[in-house]
């Protein structure tokens, strides 16, 4: 076979060319051998061959048979409703593919119909094929079933290395211990020749894989040579169990087992685990939650996942599935697992197109729409001089040792300002001050101290948002949530009470517009559980607008609202669905139903394209426009989407080998997009823990989901947000600090900059703040 290798080399290397191969001429048969049944149907009289590349699935090949039709045939047949025109065979080793000759001495190519009876075959008569074409075809069809088993390149094969794939009668087939055997050397193969990340614009890094089969000890100690108990199973497939190992980098391999997604009865209807055993007995299981920071991946076929065991150690596990069957079936189960656990509802009263919304949220790394289609190397230039583990610190001057002392105290909020270069900090009942001094530095300039109502009760803001052009702060106090309070920050003092409502309370408010802060706009948006609202303080009595009040009769738990610059809003709830309207007062035009974490925060593009949704554990990014249909063009801010075409949700999430580095799981605060009067939104920023993570938009829309960057410092970080009109520079409030960074400044993820410690001194205080 390997008198092919130079052919090969031309048209198996070329990732565009969808055919590999293919014969021209020959008529497909459907064999029955049964002895009641016994007989050979033409299917095809005239037909050809084809093995396909699938260009969305790595390592996945097709046989075609394509019908042949004669001049003025295909004519007579474009009035009817049904043609059978391809039948089309997924190639892998279950194909049973053999060759053979008819009794004329024709070459034919047969193999099972996987649909059909046991004694049903296909055999394709390749009339008048040469000799090497005939091989050249089988042995295309040979390297296809070896790439679809092993998920594994079929470059520089032997012809040794096929000859497992070369059907044998029953009695003569080859024994266990060498397919055995081969596989693992196939596995250790794809391992040392897994493509680069550069190899494709939209495809993820995948996690290394070692084949090292050794289990460490204290994963042995857990194993349970008793019988585990018999949980009934939404699925149960074969797989190998991999651990990461933070000291090399890399999944080591512990077993193969037998997973499943099995129900709990005891724990109540939606009660699920993630259950692993081998031959020994159970391996690990681990309860369904949103706090395992699941990711899919097509590419190896695998689930990776996060788990906390009872000594309060951070692992990240894998699930590496032998076929695209198996890792398909295991996925629709844990998503519907998952779904049920977080909504308490049986996923089959969902509706159908709901459930294809949340079962597309798993497809990771998939183009957006308009994506531009530039060169990465600048990106790749960039990244292979990022790859240094020792970062610079950023310079800091020297401290101002006559800088007034913030008071003492936790730092609880961050907002921004619009206009004069100002950042305003939330710590308990005082507001700290804030001045951007320029070259990524901020400096304390006062403090606004006991914040207190009209009638002077202290209180500590629950939500802080600017106002009429940044000379006023509103304020929502969490002892009184009917009103919002003003205060004037050139007085530093709450002026005036706002009622809103004697029954309705305000949960959440956003701006009129997203640069209404720029302007001397009165009017604000304000949410309750259930209601959206226009706010006018300029109106006497209480401040609701009643001729802009939508209210929905259920508890719908709203719980965030982010407006575009032409003031069209964009709410979310704590059931995790989000609804989407062009004006108040009216029905929503969208509602994009809930996968089912609680939406914490949500924010929009200017232009309000894009929405990204804030979990605990991941961000969710929509792109609203509208696909297809009859309002194809449209954002669904202004029409609704089709009920079979509904935006495919894209999960922005820390993979799960990284989050096992960091000391805690993941609780993203509300992600931000960078944003700037006629800036384009490049940028998209959120903080966890100790680490500020920023996503690089423009490789987002790419579908490079995992594409972020970390900094780590020595205190949990509160809140982080671009400084208006740069998409740069990072103001970042930690505990006890506050804090600017240059974006340039954080790291790719690797040990050494999820270990490291990030120091949190800035110019503007002392320890104290």
């Amino acid at each position: 076979m390997n008198i092919f290798r130079s052919l090969l080399g031309k048209v198996w290397h070329d990732p565009n060319a969808a055919e590999v191969v293919k014969i021209s001429e020959g008529q497909l048969y459907l064999v029955r051998s049964g002895a009641v049944r016994g007989g050979r149907e033409c299917i095809y009289n005239d037909a050809m061959a084809t093995i396909r590349r699938v260009p969305s699935m790595e390592h996945t090949f097709q046989l075609v048979i394509t019908r042949v039709y004669e001049e003025g045939d295909q004519e007579l047949l474009e009035d009817e409703e049904e043609t059978d025109e391809e039948r089309v065979f997924l190639i892998c080793e279950e194909l049973e593919f053999r060759t053979g000759q008819t009794a004329d001495g024709e070459p034919t190519f047969v193999w099972r119909d996987l649909q059909g009876d046991d004694d049903e075959l296909y055999e394709f008569v390749a009339a008048g094929t040469n000799e090497p074409t005939r091989a050249f075809f089988e042995t295309c069809m040979y390297r296809a079933m070896y790439e679809r088993k092993y998920r594994a390149s079929a470059d520089n094969l032997s012809d040794a290395d096929l000859q497992e794939f070369i059907y044998q009668p029953p009695a003569a087939k080859k024994s266990k211990t060498k397919t055995t055997s081969r596989k693992a050397s196939a596995s250790q193969s794809h391992s040392e020749d897994a493509p680069p990340a550069a190899a494709t614009s939209a495809a993820a890094d995948e996690p290394a894989v070692a084949t090292t089969s050794t289990m460490p000890a204290a994963t042995k100690k857990k194993k349970v040579a008793s019988s585990e108990p018999e949980l009934p199973s939404l699925a149960t497939e074969t797989a190998e169990l991999h651990l990461w190992d933070k000291d090399q980098g890399v999944f080591v391999k512990q077993t193969d087992v037998t997973a499943r997604v099995a129900h709990n009865p005891a724990g109540g209807p939606y009660d699920y685990w993630l259950i692993a055993s081998s031959d020994e007995g159970q391996v690990l299981a681990h309860k369904i939650s949103s706090d395992m920071n699941q990711r899919w991946s097509s590419r190896v076929l695998s689930l990776t996942w996060n788990n906390v065991n009872a000594d309060g150690v951070g692992n990240s596990w894998c699930l590496r599935f032998t076929s695209e069957e198996a890792f398909n079936e295991f996925q629709r189960a844990f998503t519907r697992a998952m779904w049920e656990t977080l909504n308490q509802y049986p996923w089959e009263k969902a509706k159908f197109e709901e459930q294809s919304y949340v079962l597309s949220s798993n497809v990771e790394d998939v183009e957006m729409k308009d994506a531009e289609d530039e060169s990465d190397e600048e990106d790749a230039v960039e990244e292979e001089l990022d790859k240094s583990e020792d970062e610079e610190e950023e310079e800091y001057p020297e401290e101002d040792e006559e800088a007034p002392q913030m008071p003492k105290g936790r730092n609880k909020q961050l907002t921004v300002g619009y206009k004069g270069d100002r950042s305003y900090v939330v710590r308990d009942d005082k507001i700290g001050v804030f001045s951007h001094t320029g070259q990524n530095q901020v400096k304390y300039y006062a403090s606004i101290s006991n914040v207190a109502t009209p009638k002077g009760k202290v209180f500590s803001p629950k939500h802080v948002m600017l106002h009429d052009q940044d000379t006023k702060m509103v304020l929502m106090n969490p002892s009184e949530p009917h009103s919002l309070y003003n205060l004037d920050i050139e007085r530093g003092k709450v002026v005036e009470e706002w009622k809103v409502h004697d029954d309705i309370t305000v949960d959440a408010i956003a701006p009129d517009n997203k640069y209404a802060q720029m302007t001397p706009e009165q009017t604000l948006v304000g949410i309750s559980h259930n209601a959206l609202f226009r706010i006018d303080p300029r109106v006497s009595g209480t401040k609701m607008v009643d001729s802009q009040f939508k209210q929905y009769v259920a508890r719908n738990k709203f719980s965030s609202v982010a407006t575009t610059e032409a003031g069209k809003l964009a709410v979310a709830s704590e059931k995790g669905d989000i609804r989407l309207f062009d004006s108040i007062g009216k029905n929503a035009k969208t509602a994009l139903p809930p996968l089912g974490d609680p939406i914490i925060g949500v924010d929009v593009t200017a232009d309000g394209r894009w929405i990204v949704a804030t979990t605990k554990t991941y961000l969710l990014l929509i792109d609203t426009l509208i696909g297809e249909g009859r309002y194809t063009g449209s954002l669904g801010f202004d029409r609704s989407f089709p009920a079979n075409a509904k935006p495919i949700p894209r999960r922005l999430q820390l993979r799960a080998e990284h989050v096992a580095y960091m000391d805690h799981s993941v609780a993203f605060t509300p992600a931000r997009f960078n944003m700037g009067e006629g800036k384009e939104e490049n940028a998209i920023v959120t903080s966890t823990g100790q680490y500020v993570v920023a996503w690089d938009f423009a490789k987002v829309k790419k579908g490079q989901l995992d594409k972020y960057e970390i900094k780590k410092y020595d205190q949990f970080v509160v809140q982080d947000n671009f400084k208006f009109g740069d998409d740069k520079e990072i103001i970042v409030a930690l505990q006890n600090d506050v804090l600017a960074i240059n974006k340039k400044n954080l790291r790719r993820p690797t040990r050494a900059s999820l270990a490291a410690g990030g120091r949190s001194r800035s110019s503007i205080v002392n320890t104290p703040y």
